[in-house]
């Protein structure tokens, strides 16, 4: 039995999801460190982690999204936090269904951006294109939640 993806979305909210949820500078084994205690989960602020498959912490992408306070990697009694690392290889990408793109004015992912990693163009004649800086990313998905198309996902940029 295949996964509707349109039902998936109705049921996540519609919002854009990366392609890893593990939390913050965490590196792809980070499991193998995870006691699944919930430290991190009660520590964060902006209650974006929560308790995933098999206990483990996971992000939802809401609210702000992450703002890299730390609290989650100061929480953790374990050695699954890197702050040394990026907190997340993923960037945002906007879609052909973004709104501005198809000539109408929305500049909320702009808006939404705190490193001001999105910025938007002016076109002649037509409203302004959104341009991602990919090197000013954070990948914090602030733009996407509050995106009104879902027009921007979060990838991890070829190397």
């Amino acid at each position: 039995m295949s996964v509707s993806a349109s039902r998936r979305s109705l049921l996540t909210g519609g919002r854009a999801r990366a392609p890893d949820n593990r939390p913050p500078w965490t590196a792809q084994s980070w499991t193998d460190a995870c006691t699944r205690c919930g430290d991190c989960l009660t520590a964060c602020p902006e209650q974006i982690l929560f308790a995933g498959d098999g206990g483990f912490p996971q992000i939802r992408y809401q609210g702000d999204g992450c703002t890299f306070c730390g609290e989650c990697a100061s929480a953790c009694p374990e050695p699954v936090f890197d702050l040394q690392r990026p907190a997340f290889e993923w960037r945002a990408v906007i879609g052909d269904q973004c709104l501005a793109l198809s000539d109408i004015h929305c500049m909320s992912c702009q808006d939404a951006c705190e490193v001001r990693a999105i910025r938007f163009t002016p076109r002649l004649g037509m409203v302004p294109a959104p341009q991602v800086d990919i090197d000013s990313c954070t990948g914090c998905t602030a733009c996407a939640v509050v995106c009104p198309q879902n027009a921007i996902t979060m990838e991890v940029p070829h190397a």
